[in-house]
């Protein structure tokens, strides 16, 4: 039983020392590729901005709003919220807002949901499982929100406790 636990200690501690150093690298290139995606589609909806109109006038469905409306916050969308998760601000609320807005992605585009469109929606579905990901673990070391933390936390924690 004494050389089990002697060579976990010896293979499973750095392994496991290895994969926690490289959990926030995983966090950054998890952030770096969703916001890939969304800039790559935010870019071109902006190339071809007629086309653009008549997708959202005819092929997506976004509920509550014109179609006008839900091809600027779309596309503005497509911009705002990868350039945040890039840097890593905002944190959990930013990406559970980033999460929602790829739900209705899914929701307004039914082409998805046909058995053509089904590899849009896996893929849809993978940016999704990363962004669930990143909102329960948060943005990791590499982001402005640790660097806020890490410089001025101590600020938020004595007001958050000496408030009363």
């Amino acid at each position: 039983m004494k050389h089990h636990i002697i060579i976990s200690e010896k293979i499973l501690r750095p392994f496991f020392a290895v994969i926690n150093r490289l959990k926030d690298l995983a966090d950054l290139l998890a952030r770096l590729w969703v916001a890939k995606i969304f800039l790559e589609s935010g870019l071109s909806k902006i190339q071809d901005w007629g086309a653009t109109m008549v997708l959202f006038k005819y092929d997506y469905s976004v509920p509550l709003m014109s179609p006008a409306v839900a091809a600027y916050l779309g596309t503005a969308a497509e911009f705002v919220l990868p350039a945040f998760l890039i840097i890593g601000f905002g944190g959990r609320f930013l990406i559970f807002a980033f999460f929602v807005y790829n739900i209705i992605c899914v929701v307004s585009f039914h082409f998805l949901w046909t058995p053509v469109g089904s590899s849009g929606l896996n893929d849809h579905v993978n940016w999704g499982i990363l962004l669930m990901l990143l909102m329960f673990h948060g943005s990791g070391r590499y982001s402005v929100d640790h660097w806020i933390h890490k410089h001025f936390g101590h600020l938020i924690r004595r007001g958050k406790y000496e408030s009363h």
